[in-house]
């Protein structure tokens, strides 16, 4: 398997939009490849992440349109990823095995998504769709409530009093507003408290509204080459140091939902491939879906015991010159989350980060970077390992 690199990465502002998925996509598609010093006849391929056009737009088989936009050439192909919130991770996964594998030198890889443009009541009956539909969406369980029974689960299962874990998670909530305060381009800019938190209205019992993402729009993407050829192209390419995917079943067969199996094997295969242990990370950008969806990777990445992430946030642990920074950009939680866009951009972020380009939330010294990205109900994980 040859080594690969990142080289270009662009992503839009995550928020509303009244682009189109297709227009957000190539505006990002082209500022990526732009960044890498090619043109779009440079593109082996396209591996194009997107879940819910044909509720957002009426707009299936996207991938080829997206191709058409971008001005690639027909001998290119383009194939549609669908992996729920994991999506973009995948795809760009999928991309970085076949350019590894040699099957092409230079393809580019990413997602777009009109989360926000739905509405509340349709994105959540579409966002349901990636849970099992006969014994969970059906039954009435929504992801909220998935993660709101994590929450109580962990609480009992570990001795931890549920209103010193609704603070630890608060924390993690006032963390990421900070970070993301310091991104120009994440859907909320603005720091909050954690009275804010827990102020804020009920969703499910424990959540909070201000311990839940958004829905938002938003593409992002990014150019992947051979590393021979990246290191020919741009001055600090970002090599893949390792990656790992994962599956579960339905959460009826998972039981301890506390423990993420699919994100524990996923994580296992990236840091065996990259060949680095938790300690060696700088840098993460994780799926805090839910404040509580933070404090379960913390912990299955390693950096914690299981039990004992809770209140990372709340002792400074996790935030900007903390022991890992964790969502730098603001996470889910305050940059935002188009689905079929979110994993390409926290790959964007972490490559930023390992450049020194990201500004006031830049880590110092970031060397060692990782991407984390889950899918429906605990079913999909894919990580991926960056380095500079």
């Amino acid at each position: 398997m040859r080594e690969v690199a990142i080289l270009g990465v662009a992503m839009t502002r995550f928020g509303i939009s009244e682009k189109t998925n297709l227009e957000m996509f190539a505006e990002v598609g082209i500022e990526a490849i732009q960044k890498s010093n090619l043109a779009p006849k440079d593109m082996g391929a396209l591996f194009f992440g997107n879940c819910l056009g044909a509720f957002e737009e009426g707009q299936l088989h996207m991938a080829p349109f997206a191709h058409s936009e971008l001005g690639l050439p027909v001998s290119a192909p383009a194939t549609r990823f669908e992996s729920a919130c994991a999506t973009a991770t995948v795809a760009i996964r999928h991309a970085a095995l076949l350019v590894a594998a040699g099957v092409y030198d230079i393809v580019i890889a990413g997602g777009t998504e009109r989360a926000a443009k739905m509405g509340t009541p349709l994105a959540t009956r579409t966002f349901a769709m990636a849970s099992q539909a006969q014994h969970e969406s059906n039954a009435g369980i929504t992801f909220p409530g998935v993660f709101a029974m994590a929450a109580h689960m962990y609480a009992d299962k570990y001795k931890v009093d549920l209103s010193v874990l609704k603070m630890g998670m608060a924390e993690v909530a006032v963390k990421n507003h900070y970070h993301g305060a310091m991104n120009p381009k994440a859907h909320f800019q603005k720091e909050i408290n954690v009275d804010t938190v827990l102020g804020s209205m009920m969703v499910a019992d424990p959540l909070q509204l201000f311990d839940c993402c958004p829905f938002s729009d938003g593409a992002a993407a990014v150019v992947i080459a051979e590393a021979n050829k990246a290191k020919d192209l741009v001055e600090k390419p970002i090599f893949v140091a390792g990656m790992g995917q994962a599956s579960c079943g339905p959460l009826y067969l998972q039981r301890d939902i506390t423990r993420v199996r699919a994100r524990e094997e996923s994580i296992h295969q990236a840091y065996t491939q990259a060949g680095i242990g938790p300690d060696e990370v700088d840098v993460a950008e994780l799926h805090d879906c839910f404040t509580i969806a933070e404090i379960l990777a913390i912990e299955s990445f390693g950096f914690y015991e299981f039990g004992k992430g809770y209140d990372a946030a709340s002792r400074g642990e996790t935030r900007l010159g903390g022991k890992v920074v964790v969502n730098p950009s603001g996470g889910l939680k305050a940059k935002g989350h188009p689905i079929g866009a979110t994993g390409a951009a926290q790959v964007t972020e972490i490559v930023e980060q390992l450049r020194g380009e990201s500004g006031a939330r830049q880590v110092e010294g970031a060397r060692v970077g990782l991407v984390d990205t889950l899918g429906g109900d605990l079913g999909t994980v894919c990580n991926i390992i960056l380095r500079s």
